[in-house]
Parts: C-alpha cells; sequence; structure tokens
C-alpha cells in the first residue's frame, strides 16, 4: 500500500525491526532440540553468525577466535590490517581520539597505502589457525587486490559495500564487472549491501553465493544524515528474500543465501532478521561489544574513514563480555546484547521450529515498539 507523500509523491511503507514482532505457534520444542547451523557452498558453522569486517570487531586473532566458537571471521584487507606491520598504537590511538578531531585523524590514519604482502600474511595466519578464512575488499579495490586474496588461500571472498550493484557506471574507470569475476573465480562471494528486490536479483544472477542485505543500517553509521538514504531492515530482508525465492525458480535450482547486514544492535533483531528471510546475519556493534574486540569498547566501519564524505563516525559501544559470553552466555544483562545464540534457539523453540529454514516461515505482525 502507498501512501501520498504529497501530490507528486507517493511512497510505499516499510518496516524496520522495532516495527515488527514475532508471534508464537501452539507448539513449542527444548531449545536445545532445535538448529542453528547454517551451510554456505562448502562450509557449514555452528552459528549463523559473520563478525562484519570492520576494524573494531576483526583482527586476525579475532577471526581465528570467532571461528573457534562456531561463526566466521571476516576480516577487513582494506583495514589496518592491510597497511601497518603493527597496527596496535594506531588502535590505542583511534579509542584515546577526542570526538571532535576523531574523523579527521581516522581519514588520515586510513590514507597509508594497502599493502599486497600484508594481506597476504594476515589471511595466512588466519588459515595457519585451522579455521575458514575471509576476507573483504571494496569493490573499488577488488579489482587490484583479488589475485593476493585468492592466493592466499582464501576460502569465503566478501565484496562489500555500502551499496553494491551489478550495473555500476563509471566514465573515468572499467567497472568491476561482478558476472565475469564471480564467474572467473574459483571460490564462492558474498557480495553487497542490496536492498531491494531489483538489486539483489541482479546481483544472484551474478552467481553470487550470498547476497548481503543492509544500506546505512548500522549503529555507526550516519547514511542517512548524510545522503538522505537509508533501508528499513525487516522490509529489505523480506524483499531479497522474494527475489532469492524467483530467482531459485529462474535459475533451476541455485539457493542464494541472504544475509542481513546492520541495525542489528540485539538478539531480538537477530531473531527478526531471520524470521523476515535471513540464512545468516553479519554482526558489527554487537560484537564489537566483547572485551576481546580489537575497539576496545569503541566502534567504527569503513564508512567513516572516508577521505571526502564521511558517512560513519567512531562510535562507543562499551564493553558486555567475551566473545563466547556475547555468543553462547551465560548473559549477566537483559537487553538483548549477550547470549545471541540461547535467544535464538529460545526463540525458534517457542515458536515451535527446528531449523533456520523452518524458522523463516514464522508469523511476524506489525506491532510498533517503542523501548521504555
Amino acid at each position: 500500500m502507498e501512501i501520498e507523500i504529497g501530490s507528486s509523491k507517493r511512497a510505499r511503507r516499510a518496516y524496520a525491526f522495532d516495527d515488527i514482532a514475532i508471534v508464537p505457534s501452539r507448539r513449542t520444542r527444548d531449545p536445545e532440540n532445535v538448529s542453528v547451523t547454517w551451510t554456505i557452498d562448502a562450509y557449514t558453522f555452528e552459528i549463523p553468525f559473520l563478525a562484519a569486517p570492520m576494524d573494531s570487531v576483526v583482527s586476525p586473532a579475532t577471526a581465528i577466535a570467532i571461528g573457534r566458537l562456531g561463526g566466521l571471521g571476516v576480516l577487513d584487507l582494506e583495514g589496518l590490517w592491510g597497511r601497518y606491520d603493527d597496527p596496535e598504537p594506531l588502535l590505542e590511538e583511534i579509542r584515546d581520539l577526542p570526538q571532535e578531531s576523531a574523523t579527521r585523524r581516522l581519514q588520515e590514519i586510513y590514507s597509508a597505502p594497502i599493502k599486497a604482502e600484508l594481506i597476504r600474511d594476515r589471511l595466512a595466519e588466519i588459515r595457519a589457525a585451522g579455521v575458514t578464512v575471509a576476507g573483504a575488499l571494496s569493490p573499488q579495490r577488488t579489482q587490484e587486490f583479488y589475485e593476493t586474496v585468492v592466493a592466499a588461500g582464501v576460502d569465503l571472498f566478501v565484496i562489500r559495500g555500502t551499496t553494491v550493484s551489478a550495473e555500476h557506471v563509471a566514465k573515468n574507470r572499467e567497472p568491476l564487472n561482478l558476472k565475469k569475476f564471480i564467474y572467473e573465480l574459483d571460490v564462492p562471494v558474498i557480495v553487497g549491501g542490496a536492498a531491494t528486490y531489483t538489486a539483489a536479483l541482479h546481483l544472484m544472477r551474478t552467481g553470487a553465493a550470498g547476497v548481503l542485505v543492509g544500506f546505512g543500517g548500522g549503529a555507526a553509521s550516519t547514511t542517512r544524515a548524510t545522503l538522505g538514504i537509508h533501508a528499513p531492515m525487516a522490509t529489505a530482508i523480506a524483499d531479497v528474500a522474494g527475489a532469492r525465492r524467483d530467482y531459485l525458480d529462474e535459475s533451476g535450482g541455485r539457493y542464494v543465501h541472504v544475509i542481513a547486514d546492520g541495525g542489528l544492535g540485539t538478539s531480538g533483531d537477530i531473531v527478526k532478521a531471520i524470521a523476515c528471510g535471513a540464512d545468516a546475519v553479519m554482526l558489527g556493534t554487537t560484537l564489537a561489544r566483547s572485551t576481546e574486540a580489537p575497539g576496545g569498547g569503541w566502534h567504527w566501519g569503513a564508512e567513516a574513514r572516508h577521505s571526502e564524505l564521511p558517512r560513519g563516525r567512531r562510535m562507543p559501544v562499551g564493553q558486555v563480555g567475551t566473545f563466547e559470553e556475547i555468543l553462547y552466555g551465560p548473559a549477566t544483562v537483559s537487553d538483548g546484547t549477550a547470549n545471541l545464540v540461547g535467544a535464538l534457539r529460545r526463540s525458534m523453540a517457542t515458536t515451535g521450529y527446528s531449523d533456520l529454514k523452518e524458522f523463516q516461515r514464522v508469523e511476524v505482525v506489525v506491532a510498533p515498539y517503542t523501548p521504555r
């Protein structure tokens, strides 16, 4: 249903996670009898959680820790670990920056060149630990460094931007041809973000194994303020899940995974994302609250360091517990920031579903919520 904004403009109503709620069914299960495993391509994970490629969340060490806990840590190959031999002093400086000068200093720190040998060494460090290896590049850097990434033995390759299009147009450089690129690559590719049915369908047709859903929805993002662009996540995920369903028929059975990326601040948001059709979720703020995270209680993303138009900020998120406590508990807080897996299991059990694919069919109602 469209709403009239004015005599010349109409708009579709879209919903964020706070606008919807999940409805219990008559059947319930024991939380220990539900499965939260997730499989993409040849890789199976105990939990459907990816750690976002953000320097405040994922270092080689934390990628290994998250991998050992059953998730997937995605390293930002354009971040500090791809630019500096020892990023620790810079991380300490970023944590201590005055708010008024934080953005300018981030731009200076991230102006250092990306080094192919550091990308190689960081991925090798993760691989040596025996966990699944994932690295992320922006569309602008993919052409330059993808051979280094593949040669280093990456298992999953993530192309992640604020928005990624299968039909990017550029006059001053040759744009990345996603369809040709993914076809020629020997590793599965996760690409995004996308926020609409059409954009997601086009990305699926490139041969991507997974599509990231989100645009300016993360807590550290200021895209809505700077560009006026925002995609309420409940509607965006449901639209992209619709594209997945139609592409499954169009392709004769090829399943592309939908991964929610943004706006997932609590376990309730994660549950609602999967209920709307996500196969897995990519977590930034939620994991930045770990006492083991490189941000040390602060959080920032790639948008915050843009040299010309920053669309993010460094923000305090505090610390809740270790990665294990945030993922598996026990929780000592009741605000949905710890024991994320336990919350997902309990929601699935309360509504009577045994695995993630089944849970995507759960009944959802529009029930706007204002936290007290």
